[in-house]
């Protein structure tokens, strides 16, 4: 059985499934009294803007990067997570987990899942990219519907 010393935690701040995977992986950190760390991906918008508009999405980048700064923050507190170990990072959402993961010598990497059907299977999520790309163990922990 493998002993974790450093967790990872790559969270959606959405409401429905924020508290589900912070709670199992605080529950995986207590067991093994490791180290969590928790990490929210902000993805960029910038990417889909062109000419005039770039300085406003810029602006606009900047200010969700802020509210998930202070939501991470909030459910960080609840759970007792250190302000220290609290990451928000934009860009594509699979890289920088795995990045974050490589930088934190993680050896355990905890996320949600969501079932997926028909062309959202296809075209794949940020779990899939995560557990097909890791070197690492992953979570998946499934979301209720």
């Amino acid at each position: 059985m493998a002993v974790y010393q450093n967790i990872l935690l790559a969270v959606d701040l959405h409401p429905s499934c924020q508290d589900l995977t912070t709670e199992c992986a605080v529950e995986f950190a207590k067991a093994y009294n490791a180290k969590l760390s928790i990490l929210h991906v902000v993805e960029p918008i910038h990417a889909y803007s062109v000419g005039q508009a770039y300085p406003m999405v810029t602006e606009v980048e900047d200010q969700i990067a802020n509210e998930a700064k202070k939501a991470l923050s909030t459910l960080s507190k609840k759970y007792g997570i250190p302000h220290s170990q609290q990451i928000v990072e934009m860009g594509p959402p699979v890289m920088i987990i795995l990045d974050n993961a490589k930088k934190l010598n993680a050896d355990l990497i905890v996320l949600g899942s969501h079932g997926r059907h028909g062309i959202r299977l296809l075209l794949g999520s940020t779990a899939n990219g995560v557990i097909h790309l890791a070197q690492w163990d992953v979570l998946a922990v499934r979301m209720k519907e």
